[in-house]
C-alpha cells in the first residue's frame, strides 16, 4: 500500500515519534511512506532514518494552491490513504484525499486534540474522516470532548515500540532510576524527588538519571539540592538518544499526573526495565500486571508522593537475581504484547479495509 502521513504541527511530540516508528517499520514490511512536515527537527529527523520525508505545502486554512499541490501528489503516486494529526493537516491535505476519493484517517495523541467547534464539525462531515486512537481512555475521553462522533468512528491500536535485540544485561549497584519526560509540572518530577529523599533519608541507595528539559527544569535541580540529593541525580538535558538513557538503568518511573498512552514508558519496557508509575489516562491498558511485584508498581493518583516512594521502595528492596528476572520478564512480555511490528502490522490491516471515499 501506498500511505502518506501529514504534519503541520511544530511541536516534536508523541504522534510524530509514532510516526516514524510506523513508518519505518511499513517500509521495511514492502508499503510505501511519505512525510510532509514543517522544517525542523522532525523533518530532519526523518530524513536522517532514511524515510521518505518533505517539506509540506501548508498555508492558511483551505488554501487552494496547497489543497491543489497534494492532490496532484496524491493522484501521481496512487496514495491509498492519508493520515493527518491535527486540525490544519485536515483542512488541506484532508480536503485533498478526500476531493481524490482517498480514505483520510485523523490519528489523536491526546483526548482533547479535537474541538467540537463548527470548523471541525464540517471538515470531519466533508473529509469523512476516521479516527485513530492509541489507547481505550483515549478513545472515551474524545466520546465526552466531541458530540458528533460515535464509538464506530474511532479505531483503537496501541503504539509499538522495537524491543531490545537481547534481554537486559546485569543489574547495578547502587539501583539506576530513569526518568525520560519533559521538565514540566504535570509530569509530576517534584514528587518523584521528594519520594526519593525520603528514601535515601531511610537508608536505600539509588542513581536517578533525568533526560529531559522544560519550565521546571531550575526548580527541579534546586529542590533536588535542597534534599540532599545532587550526588545521586544526573542530569542529561535534551538527548537524541533516550535508549543511551534507558539502557543505563534497572528501574523507570512515569510520576506524571495526566497522560494518554506515553511513549516514554513503552520505550523503557522495550528495553527491560522494571516500572513504576502512577495510573492515570491509559497507562493501565500497557501495564503488565500480571509479573509481581509489578501489580503493585501502578500507583493510584491519590496515593501522592507517597505512593511512588512506596512503589519505587518495592523494586529496590528487590535482590540482584530477582530484579534481574523481573527485568528480562518485562522485555519478554513487552516483546510479545508491544512490539512494532505486531502494531504495524495491525495498522496495515485497519488501512487496508478503510473503503474509498467516492
Amino acid at each position: 500500500m501506498n500511505i502518506a502521513f501529514v504534519n503541520a504541527t511544530r511541536r516534536f511530540g508523541g504522534v510524530k515519534a509514532w510516526t516514524l516508528d510506523l513508518c519505518r517499520a511499513l517500509d521495511g514490511m514492502g508499503h510505501k511512506t511519505w512525510i510532509f512536515a514543517r522544517p525542523g527537527p522532525f523533518l530532519d529527523k526523518a530524513q536522517a532514518m532514511g524515510l521518505d520525508a518533505r517539506e509540506g505545502w501548508f498555508g492558511f486554512d483551505y488554501r487552494p494552491l496547497s489543497v491543489w499541490r497534494f492532490m496532484q501528489f496524491i493522484k501521481t503516486n496512487h496514495v491509498d490513504a492519508l493520515v493527518a494529526n491535527v486540525g490544519k493537516d485536515l483542512r488541506i491535505a484532508g480536503i485533498a484525499a478526500r476531493l481524490c476519493g482517498v480514505p483520510v484517517v485523523h490519528r489523536v495523541g491526546l483526548p482533547r486534540d479535537m474541538r467540537d467547534t463548527l470548523k471541525v464539525r464540517n471538515t470531519h462531515r466533508f473529509t469523512k474522516a476516521t479516527l485513530l486512537s492509541p489507547c481505550q481512555f483515549i478513545k472515551r475521553e474524545m466520546l465526552q470532548e466531541v458530540s458528533f462522533l460515535s464509538a464506530d468512528d474511532i479505531h483503537v491500536i496501541p503504539t509499538g515500540k522495537v524491543p531490545a535485540a537481547q534481554a537486559p544485561a546485569a543489574v547495578r549497584t547502587p539501583r539506576s532510576i530513569a526518568v525520560t519526560s519533559q521538565l514540566n509540572p504535570d509530569k509530576g518530577h517534584a514528587d518523584l524527588i521528594l519520594a526519593l529523599a525520603e528514601l535515601k533519608r531511610r537508608g536505600r541507595q539509588f542513581h536517578l538519571h533525568v533526560a529531559g528539559t522544560g519550565r521546571s527544569e531550575a526548580e527541579l535541580k534546586q529542590l533536588a539540592e535542597q534534599q540532599g540529593l545532587s550526588n545521586a541525580i544526573t542530569w542529561h538535558g535534551f538527548v537524541t538518544d533516550v535508549n543511551a538513557i534507558l539502557d543505563q538503568a534497572d528501574i523507570f518511573c512515569l510520576p506524571s499526573l495526566s497522560e494518554g498512552l506515553p511513549n516514554t514508558l513503552l520505550e523503557s519496557m522495550a528495553r527491560g526495565l522494571a516500572p513504576v508509575a502512577r495510573n492515570v489516562g491509559g497507562i493501565g491498558e500497557a501495564w503488565p500486571a500480571d509479573l509481581a511485584p509489578l501489580d503493585r508498581t501502578l500507583v493510584p493518583l491519590d496515593n501522592g508522593m507517597a505512593g511512588l516512594g512506596t512503589a519505587l521502595d518495592k523494586l529496590l528492596a528487590l535482590g540482584d537475581e530477582e530484579l534481574n528476572t523481573l527485568r528480562t520478564d518485562v522485555w519478554k512480555w513487552f516483546a510479545t504484547h508491544h512490539s512494532l511490528n505486531v502494531r504495524a502490522a495491525q495498522f496495515a490491516d485497519y488501512i487496508s479495509k478503510l473503503p474509498e471515499q467516492r
